[in-house]
C-alpha cells in the first residue's frame, strides 16, 4: 500500500527540517517495487516558500492535499507566524482528524501546540525553545530532552538531525526495521537514536553559557569524579544552596544535578567509546561509584549501555582502517 507523507512548510522554515525527514523517506523509494511512499510538500498557498536559509523549496497549496497518511510539519524561524495563521491552524486540526499519523520537527511543535493538538500529551522540541515553550503551552507534558517523542498519533522531534530520527522510527514502523535500518545507511547516519535519548548537543550550549557560573562549570569538569553535591557545588559558587539552585537553573537552564550528569556521561562516553580502561575504571573516574549506575545512566540518556557503544564504536573504526 501507497502511503502519502506529506510536509507543511511557511515563510521561514527551516530548511533541513523539512529535506532531512524528506531524504529519509526518499530512500527506501529507491529499491523497492511498488514505491511505498508518495511524498509531498505543502503550504498555506502553494508555489515556492523561501526557508530561513533563503533557499526556496517548490511546494502544492495544502487545500489541494488529498488522503494525507502522515503529516510532518516542519520547524524554523516563522513558526511563530505560521502559529497565529488561521488558515494553517484550521488544516492541520481537520487533517489531525484524517491522517493516521501527525508530526512535527523541532519548533514545529509550536504550530501543533497552537493548534490544540498536544494538550495533555508528552511532546519535545529543540531543547533551546523549551523554557519558551513551557510558559506558552503550559498544558503540554514537555519532555525537553527527547530526540523525539509518540503520544498516540502525534509524533514530535528535537531540531534537524532529530527530524532525520524520527522519520527513520515512521519508516521502521511501516517497512520494518530492515528497511529503515538500509535507509539509514543509505543516509550514512546512525542507525538509529532512540526517541528516549537526550539532547545531548545541550551541553554543547551549556558549557558556552555566560555569567557568574561559568568558572563552575569548568570547577565541575575537574572534578568530575569527586561527589558533587548541590551544597558543594553551592559552597564552590559562595552562594547559599537556595539561591545557588534557583540562579543555576535560570543562567544554565538545568538542574545542578542533570549539569554534573551530562559532564559525567559525555566525558565518560568519550573514555568508553575511544579509550581502553575497563568499564569499571571507567565508572569510578567519572563518579558513578560502580558499572550498574553508569549503566542506567547511559540507557536513560543515549539509549543503549556502555558495552554496545564501545562495540559500535570499535566496529565503525575498524571498517575506516579496512
Amino acid at each position: 500500500m501507497k502511503r502519502t507523507v506529506a510536509f507543511l512548510i511557511f515563510d521561514q522554515f527551516q530548511l533541513l527540517d523539512a529535506a532531512g525527514p524528506i531524504a529519509a523517506f526518499e530512500m527506501p523509494m529507491r529499491g523497492m517495487t511498488p514505491t511505498p511512499y508518495t511524498i509531498k510538500v505543502l503550504s498555506r498557498d502553494g508555489g515556492a516558500v523561501v526557508s530561513s536559509s533563503t533557499a526556496a523549496m517548490y511546494s502544492e497549496p495544502m487545500g489541494a492535499a488529498r488522503a494525507i497518511d502522515t503529516l510532518i510539519v516542519a520547524g524554523g524561524d516563522g513558526t511563530r507566524e505560521a502559529a497565529r495563521c488561521g488558515e494553517t491552524l484550521a488544516f492541520i486540526r481537520k487533517q489531525a482528524k484524517r491522517v493516521r499519523r501527525i508530526c512535527s520537527v523541532c519548533s514545529g511543535a509550536y504550530i501543533l501546540a497552537a493548534a490544540g493538538l498536544l494538550d495533555g500529551r508528552r511532546a519535545t522540541t529543540h531543547w533551546s525553545r523549551s523554557n519558551d515553550f513551557a510558559r506558552r503551552f503550559p498544558r503540554v507534558r514537555l519532555q525537553p530532552d527527547k530526540i523525539f517523542t509518540q503520544d498516540g498519533h502525534i509524533w514530535t522531534s528535537a531540531g534537524i538531525t532529530a527530524g532525520i530520527d524520527m522519520a527513520l522510527a515512521l519508516i521502521g514502523d511501516d517497512l520494518g526495521e530492515p528497511v529503515s535500518k538500509r535507509a539509514a545507511q543509505q543516509l550514512v547516519v546512525y542507525h538509529r537514536r532512540s526517541g528516549g535519548q537526550s539532547q545531548f548537543s545541550a551541553l554543547l550550549e551549556l558549557e558556552k553559557a555566560q555569567g557568574r557560573l561559568t568558572p563552575l562549570l569548568a570547577w565541575i569538569r575537574e572534578h568530575i569524579g569527586e561527589s558533587l553535591t548541590v551544597d558543594r557545588l553551592a559552597r564552590q559558587a559562595c552562594m547559599s544552596e537556595r539561591h545557588f539552585a534557583r540562579t543555576f537553573i535560570a543562567e544554565i537552564g538545568i538542574t545542578p544535578a542533570k549539569a554534573v550528569e551530562r559532564i559525567r556521561l559525555e566525558t565518560a562516553r568519550e573514555q568508553v567509546e575511544f579509550g581502553t580502561d575497563s568499564l569499571d575504571k571507567i565508572a569510578a573516574r567519572f563518579g558513578f561509584g560502580d558499572t550498574e549506575r553508569m549503566r542506567k545512566a547511559f540507557l536513560r540518556i543515549f539509549g543503549q549501555p556502555p558495552q554496545s557503544l564501545r562495540r559500535s564504536a570499535r566496529s565503525t573504526q575498524l571498517r575506516e582502517d579496512y
